[in-house]
Parts: C-alpha cells; structure tokens; sequence
C-alpha cells in the first residue's frame, strides 16, 4: 500500500519506549510527526533523533506531537537512547516505537508485505525504505511525506517550516510560495474570488498576474506574522 497526501494515517496499537499506545488515540486533537528507522544503533539515525529531541520545544509551541518508529524491539530502543545521549547531548523525549515484527513498517508501506522472520537478521541496508517522514493532522490525514536515503539526515528544520506552512493553510484561505518562511507575504488561495477577497482583505493585493495574488501573511499560531 502506498500512501498518499489526503489518506488517513493508518491506525494501530503498538508498544513504545513510553509504554503501549493506540496511535488516533495518541494524536487526539494535536498534529503528529512520525519519523521512522530502518534498524537501532545506526549513525545517521542517531544525529537525526538527537536533534529531535533538541527542538521538541518547537513542535511542542504547535502542539504537534512526535514519535519515532525502529525496525527493533523497545528493548533495543532503551540502550540506543543511551548512546543518543551520550553522543548528541539530548535524549529522545518522545516515544520511540518498536516495530520488530514489521507490522507497522508494512502498514504504512515502508517494507513489502513479504517481509518476515527475525528482525536481528536483517541490516539497516535490508530495511532502507523505513526512512520516511509522515505529517499528520488533527484529522488524522495525512499532510506530508517526505522519504530520504539512508546516507542523507533529514532536515528537521525543514520539517518545522512545512508544519507552520500547513497550519497556516488550514486557517486561512492562502498558500505559500517558494521558500516561504513565518513572516513572508502569502499567496491568496485559487479557491477565493476577488470579491471574496476583497472581503478578507480590503486593503487590496499585489497581483503580478491574475493568478499570483499576493498579501502580507495572517497571524501564526505561533506568533505574530513577522520575522
């Protein structure tokens, strides 16, 4: 199974680092960000999930909640966070799945459905595909996918100007534009007529083209819409 931007996050129970979790249940009312591993006790993972935790603070101020996923057991997660802080300074504040029988993996189509046996048996290179970011919503769709080689560390930073991006979008009826950053003027949606528009904004817009309709960025939930 593949999935897409739109589909709902697959639901299911599993054990973590911080106790057992049904995951709908987990997310409530807040936005989540799973971030999955092909195998504990890997280099590039390491740094990933230190500087995780380093810069929950933010994703907590957008009551968005993480959690990581490892093709291994909890077991092996407890002596990996060990090293992760030894390493990177921070340890995982978040919970950290243990997907040892594949199950998850599978479900959210990370690993085929032929994959079986003993996941000690198997190294990071076998479960390479296990190195996605989803970005899921109160709605619990999903908003984001985002799949990187295991040679490249994600770009959590990245992460955290997509979520203010897609809270943005789902407050108000605007886009935004290439590199957008908090602050940066926005696009007004496709989906508004100018008489709408006008409505929202009476002070007017800039339009290069009929099309590109461009305003000064509403209000965060973070913060004021300035840099």
């Amino acid at each position: 199974m593949t999935l897409t931007i739109g589909d709902i996050a697959p639901d299911f129970e599993a054990d973590t680092t911080e106790g057992r979790i049904s995951f709908h249940d987990w997310i409530g009312d807040s936005w989540a960000v799973l971030f999955s591993h092909p195998k504990d006790f890997t280099p590039v993972c390491t740094t990933e999930l230190g500087y995780m935790a380093a810069i929950k603070p933010e994703f907590d101020r957008r009551d968005v909640k993480i959690i990581g996923l490892s093709v291994d057991p909890t077991s092996d997660h407890e002596g990996w966070v060990r090293d992760i802080e030894e390493t990177q300074g921070h340890a995982p504040n978040y919970p950290i799945i243990g997907d040892a029988d594949f199950r998850i993996s599978k479900l959210y189509g990370m690993l085929g459905a032929d994959v079986s046996g003993d996941p000690g048996d198997r190294t990071a290179a076998d479960n390479q595909t296990v190195r996605n970011v989803f970005v899921i919503g109160p709605d619990k769709k999903i908003k984001l996918v985002l799949v990187y080689p295991m040679t490249t560390g994600r770009n959590f930073d990245e992460v955290l100007r997509v979520v203010d991006s897609l809270q943005l979008t789902a407050d108000h009826k605007v886009s935004t534009p290439v590199n957008w950053q908090p602050g940066d003027d926005v696009i007004i949606a496709g989906s508004v007529s100018n008489d709408e528009a006008r409505e929202i904004y009476p002070d007017g817009w800039n339009e290069p083209k009929p099309y590109i309709r461009i305003v000064p960025a509403p209000e965060t939930r973070v913060g004021a819409a300035t840099k």
